[in-house]
C-alpha cells in the first residue's frame, strides 16, 4: 500500500475507490487537515497527479473563495478597495510542508499586499490552517546549485518536515528544493527488490530517490553523491530521522569527480532537463562482471500537434502516440549511445537493453520528464 496526501475532507473522493484506493487500509486524516489515501501498488507509478488535483477540485466550490471573502473582509477593515484584478493574484496552489505553506511566485504581486503586510500573511496562514507563511520568488541563476528564493512571510524558523509514503524528509524550504511531482517515481523506485545491491545516487539532493531505495526497496548500501552544502546537511539529518545512516555514504561535492569505479548494481541519474554528463561516470560505476541497471532522466520534447488535424478524441491519441514514439526513438538513442560509451571505457562490447520507459510528469509545451530503465551486462 502507498499513502498519498490530499488536502480536503475524505467525504469529495470517495470516487477515487474506483480500482485505486486498497480498500484493506483506512484512510487517514492528519492533524493540519489533510488526508491520506491508501492508494493501490498497481496503480501508484500511473497516477498523474497534476490531472489528479485538477479533477479533485470539489463540484460547485471554487479554490480561494473562502480566502478571497477572507481577504475582502481585511481590505474593508483597512479601508480599501477591493479590484477585480486583486482575484487573479490571490493563490490557487501552494505546497503544504506540515505548519508551513509555501506559496508559488504568481500571487501576491501587487503592491498592496506589501502594504496591508502581517496583518495580511495572519490572515491567509489562519484561512489555511498553517502557522508559518513563505512565498517561492524563482530558482537561482547566482549559484550552481539551484537554490531556491523563498522569503519568510511569516514566522522565523524555515526547516520543514515533509511526508511521503512513510519517509520523512526535513529542508530549509529557503535553501533547498522539494520535488512533489517526482512522487509517482519515488512510489516506483519504492517497489524495486534491492535487497544485496549496492546503489550509487548520482544527484541526492535531500534524499529524493536515496530514501526510498533504502527505506522500502530495501538497498543494502547506498552511495549518495552531491554538491550543494545545504542539501547534503538535509541529508545526512533525513537518514538519521529516518533510521539508514548505517547504510548510506555521503559524497559531497562533483559528481562527475567521485572516486567510486566498479561497485554498482544500480545508477539512479535523477537529474533533469538532462543527466547527461553524468553517463560516463554511472558506466564506471556499474560492476565490470555483471553490470547492473540506470535509471536515466530525462526531459524530452514532443512536437507541437498539428492544429489543422481533424476532431479533438484522435487528435489527443494520435498526440499521445506520437508522445510514445518520441520517448521510444530517444531511449533507443541513449541506449546506442551507453554501449559506445562502455566500449570506449572497457574496451569490450556490452549487452543493453531497454528494460522499460516511465513517464514522470509533463510540463508545457509538450515536455516530458520520462525516465530510461537500461539494462548494462558485459557481453
Amino acid at each position: 500500500c502507498r499513502y498519498i496526501e490530499i488536502i480536503s475532507e475524505p467525504k469529495d473522493y470517495i470516487f477515487l475507490s474506483r480500482g485505486m484506493l486498497d480498500q484493506s487500509f483506512s484512510l487517514v486524516k492528519q492533524p493540519d487537515g489533510t488526508v491520506l489515501l491508501p492508494v493501490s501498488p498497481s496503480c501508484a507509478s500511473q497516477l498523474d497527479l497534476q490531472s489528479l488535483r485538477n479533477t479533485l477540485t470539489p463540484v460547485g466550490r471554487k479554490p480561494g473563495n473562502k480566502l478571497e471573502r477572507t481577504i475582502q473582509e481585511l481590505l474593508e477593515y483597512r479601508g480599501e478597495r477591493w479590484m477585480e484584478e486583486m482575484r487573479s493574484d490571490l493563490p490557487r496552489s501552494f505546497q503544504r510542508h506540515g505548519d508551513l505553506v509555501l506559496l508559488g511566485d504568481s500571487c501576491f504581486t501587487l503592491p498592496i499586499w506589501d502594504k496591508i503586510g502581517d496583518q495580511l500573511w495572519s490572515a491567509v496562514t489562519k484561512e489555511l490552517r498553517v502557522k508559518r507563511l513563505a512565498k517561492m520568488s524563482r530558482i537561482s541563476r547566482d549559484d550552481r546549485f539551484r537554490s531556491p528564493v523563498v522569503t519568510m512571510l511569516l514566522g522565523d524558523n524555515s526547516w520543514v518536515k515533509h511526508v511521503d509514503n512513510g519517509i520523512s524528509y526535513e529542508f530549509d524550504v529557503t535553501r533547498c528544493m522539494f520535488s512533489a511531482g517526482n512522487i509517482s517515481e519515488k512510489l516506483r523506485v519504492a517497489g524495486f527488490d534491492c535487497s544485496g545491491e549496492t546503489v550509487v545516487d548520482l544527484y541526492a539532493g535531500i534524499g529524493y530517490f536515496t530514501l526510498p531505495y533504502l527505506v522500502h526497496a530495501k538497498a543494502s548500501h547506498v552511495h549518495a553523491c552531491e554538491w550543494n552544502p545545504d542539501a547534503v546537511a538535509a541529508l545526512q539529518k533525513n537518514l538519521e530521522v529516518n533510521g539508514v545512516s548505517e547504510r548510506c555514504t555521503i559524497h559531497q561535492g562533483d559528481s562527475r569527480q567521485v572516486q567510486l569505479c566498479n561497485i554498482a548494481d544500480r545508477v539512479n541519474l535523477g537529474l533533469i532537463p538532462s543527466s547527461e554528463e553524468g553517463w560516463p561516470v554511472a558506466c564506471r560505476l556499474l560492476k565490470k562482471t555483471t553490470g547492473g541497471v540506470l535509471h536515466i532522466h530525462q526531459n524530452v520534447t514532443s512536437p507541437l500537434p498539428n492544429a489543422a488535424a481533424g476532431d479533438a478524441a484522435p487528435q489527443n491519441v494520435s498526440a499521445k502516440n506520437a508522445d510514445r514514439e518520441v520517448w521510444r526513438a530517444w531511449a533507443s538513442d541513449t541506449a546506442n549511445r551507453i554501449t559506445s560509451l562502455f566500449m570506449d571505457l572497457t574496451g569490450a562490447s556490452w549487452e543493453i537493453n531497454i528494460q522499460h520507459i516511465e513517464h514522470v510528469k509533463s510540463y508545457a509545451p509538450h515536455v516530458h520528464h520520462v525516465v530510461l530503465d537500461l539494462g548494462c551486462r558485459p557481453s
